[in-house]
């Protein structure tokens, strides 16, 4: 063999292998093939913090087989992604290996096309140790940190908690959101509109004032009734709109939330897929950079498909320093091409990448904007109606980037009218508007909100919030909206009127709310560890690691620098901060005259009665799920601890319902059945019978075969990912062509006897 190519991914490899020719062999490494061991901190402190790097067990074959290939090969090329994860998984891969500066060569490419691979290969470059520390830099200062403040949060709040430099960071914005959300106080004012008519074209016109009061509202839009309106005066003006640049991570992350509905993780893993099948340039960018090449195959597509007159080139240079990932945008490679592989997200994610890109390099759209001043004659206070009309497309032909407004109004064109001319109002309506707090985040929005601020990069965005999200900090969810009343008058042609209208208000679609375990966490690491915590602290460290990529800082020293005065913070907390449960008072229980509290506990959110230093011990209840700590009165309190109740029996058995670890749920004999959307406080024998025979059926349904063998039962079971056999909390894959229901309990101990151990989890770290 000639050249080993190593690779990050399978698919990857293969797409790669197509341009390179018989002397070439192409392998994966399956992301990264060393990491720190997840079990202990593998960072020596006191020697220049040395890490100790392992190969995870479910590699070891893969490694030693590359190792074969690489003695095998006459040159090995290292062809892992161009950022600093990838150059620092080339550089484990040296390591590992054993790989000879003269037989190695670096390549990199920000696309899969045969010409940039083929570029590489006649343009390669050594490893760049830079930016393998700064990745190092970055992996080794999250260690410490989490390895030392976790145990703080298990000591200090609860067990089995974990914290992070970013992470941590990205729920306290999340939280004080919320915080902003709880203390808003919502003001009303009446705004008044006006539709007239002018050559068959209805429009609207806004009140110049917005009134305070109902009684305002009112004597005005009675004026109203025999007034006149006339255009006082009008003013057309010519405007432009430019296009967006093209994506970078975090804008394409944004706008695929906006559009198409995707999460962060979706978004990215599909556009991993597109970039490993050739589609679209290297998906982890902060550059707004369009090559050469890019510009002139997007004016070739643009002339043929909507003539020369809509060209327009333009460089984009990013505003964010340090932009060290790759370095051109986000774009098709192939820009004659609309269509890719994949399924329709994946054709709905390039669509929306194709379009972003050539809209970047078509002429401005021309438009005409309008604002027409109405008088009124009963009144000192006019109208304004504003309208838009668009003279040439431009860019909007093809491509209108979203926005996170939700209130934003759609300016429409209006009928063509001059100064002095009498209008008259076909109706006039006064309605009550209400101030709205500021919105929650969205995946999207929170991933802008760390890019303004300076926190992460654009291979974190992700990988943040799914840490977030699977460590009960926060949720992702909706939220049903309340009714409201709020004032109405009209005025048309059956005279005036006055009612009181309802609106649903409030109502949200998939955003980020803080849990309270994410609360008191973060208002506890706020108090104590406030560098951590603060955001111009969290940028600066990444400016940091941006010097580190570019030469200009000693890694060691940095983490140096950092992890002396937050050691000696962790120690001092550790013994003198104050538990943290997030206590609230929420009154007197009448029976016993005790204090009630809500307040965080070993096992989740809960309410006590009394306190733990009293000579009669405290009583404790869960709160049930989905009730916020802050949110519990003092009669719902009171009637948790009505907790565990008897409904009754069935099949001789007591029905006990109760709150758990998991949620509300009936007790039958020995089995416990989750109640689902029940309240606990109100639900009935009946349903509980019904919900308790629904498990029966499900667990008939899953289960195949069962065998006793010895002490053990062994059983054949269907499950999400297709039959299984379980030995206690033990469960062994059945290979295909087997048929489950043919299995005897021989064959079943010759399936496990096969089946290796599986790695502890946790000891594999995949890159993202």
């Amino acid at each position: 063999m000639k050249n080993l190519v190593i690779v990050e991914s399978p698919a990857k490899a293969k797409t790669i292998e197509g341009f390179l020719g018989k002397d070439f062999t192409v392998k994966s490494s399956f992301g990264h093939i060393r990491d720190l061991p997840s079990k202990k901190l593998s960072v020596d402190v006191d020697n220049n913090y040395k890490p100790e790097y392992v190969i995870p067990k479910d590699k070891e074959k893969l490694v030693q087989e590359l190792k074969k290939l690489s003695k095998e090969a006459e040159l090995v090329w290292l062809a892992s992604d161009e950022d600093r994860e990838g150059e620092a998984i080339s550089w484990h891969l040296q390591e590992a290996l054993g790989l000879k500066n003269d037989k190695t060569r670096r390549i990199v490419f920000h696309e899969i096309t045969k010409s940039a691979i083929l570029n590489a290969v006649e343009n390669p470059r050594t490893l760049n140790i830079d930016l393998v520390n700064a990745q190092q830099a970055r992996r080794i200062l999250d260690r410490l940190v989490g390895y030392e403040l976790s145990p703080v949060l298990w000591k200090k709040v609860k067990p089995n908690l974990s914290a992070g430099r970013v992470q941590s960071v990205s729920v306290r914005i999340i939280v004080e959101r919320e915080r902003e959300i709880e203390e808003f106080q919502s003001t009303s004012a009446f705004r008044v509109l006006a539709f007239f008519n002018v050559d068959g074209l209805e429009f609207r016109a806004e009140l110049s004032k917005r009134f305070d009061t109902l009684n305002e509202t009112r004597n005005f839009i009675a004026g109203c009734e025999n007034a006149s309106f006339s255009v006082t005066d009008l003013q057309k003006k010519p405007a432009k709109r430019t296009p967006a640049a093209p994506f970078t991570t975090s804008t394409l992350q944004q706008e695929a939330s906006r559009k198409l509905g995707y999460g962060v993780t979706k978004t990215m893993k599909i556009a991993q897929d597109l970039y490993e099948q050739g589609s679209i340039t290297y998906m982890r960018t902060d550059s707004v950079n369009l090559s050469d090449l890019a510009i002139n195959a997007a004016k070739e597509e643009i002339i043929k498909l909507y003539g020369a007159e809509y060209v327009k080139t333009r460089r984009y240079s990013s505003k964010s320093k340090g932009a060290q990932e790759a370095h051109e945008a986000i774009r098709p490679t192939y820009m004659d091409k609309q269509a890719v592989k994949g399924d329709a997200g994946h054709q709905r994610l390039y669509d929306m990448i194709w379009k972003r890109t050539i809209a970047s390099q078509m002429e401005d759209a021309q438009l005409e904007r309008t604002t027409v001043n109405i008088d009124v004659s009963s009144s000192d206070l006019g109208f304004v109606a504003q309208g838009e009309v668009i003279k040439f497309e431009g860019f909007l032909k093809a491509y209108l980037e979203g926005t996170d407004d939700e209130t934003e109004d759609t300016k429409g064109m209006l009928p063509n009218m001059s100064v002095g001319q009498r209008l008259s109002a076909s109706k006039v309506e006064g309605m009550e508007r209400f101030t709205q707090p500021p919105a929650r985040y969205t995946e999207a929005s929170l991933v802008k909100k760390l890019e303004e601020l300076g926190i992460g990069r654009p291979s974190t965005y992700a990988p943040t919030i799914n840490t977030i999200i699977s460590r009960n900090y926060v949720v992702k969810e909706g939220k049903e909206g309340v009714e409201r009343q709020y004032g109405y008058i009209i005025l048309d042609s059956d005279g005036m009127k006055e009612e009181v209208r309802t609106e649903i208000t409030g109502a949200e679609k998939t955003k980020l709310f803080p849990t309270d375990i994410g609360k008191v966490v973060t208002d506890f690491l706020v108090e104590n560890f406030t560098d951590i915590l603060d955001y111009n602290f969290t940028a600066q460290v990444e400016k940091e690691f941006d010097e580190i990529a570019e030469g200009e800082k000693e890694w060691t020293s940095m983490i140096d620098a950092f992890y002396k005065p937050f050691h000696i913070t962790t120690v001092n907390t550790a013994e003198n901060a104050k538990k943290a449960t997030g206590e609230t008072l929420l009154g007197v229980d009448p029976k016993s005259g005790r204090n009630v509290y809500s307040r965080l506990g070993r096992f989740g959110p809960m309410v006590q009665i009394g306190e733990a230093d009293n000579e009669e011990k405290p009583k404790f209840a869960s709160i049930p799920a989905g009730t916020r700590m802050e949110d519990v009165t003092l009669e719902e309190a009171l009637e948790l601890f009505k907790l565990p109740r008897e409904i009754g029996e069935f099949e001789g058995e007591k029905l006990t319902i109760g709150i758990g670890k998991f949620g509300p749920y009936v007790r039958h004999g020995k089995s416990y059945v989750s109640l689902k959307d029940e309240d606990p406080m109100t639900v009935t024998k009946e349903v509980a019978i019904q919900l308790i025979i629904a498990k029966r059926e499900e667990i008939a349904k899953a289960m195949i075969n069962e065998f006793k063998d010895g002490a053990d039962i062994v059983q054949v079971k269907n499950g999400r990912f297709g039959p299984y056999i379980a030995v206690g909390k033990k469960n062994y894959r059945i290979p295909k062509g087997i048929d489950p229901e043919t299995l005897t309990l021989d064959a079943c101990k010759e399936i496990i006897a096969k089946t290796p151990d599986k790695p502890k989890r946790g000891a594999v770290r995949k890159k993202k």
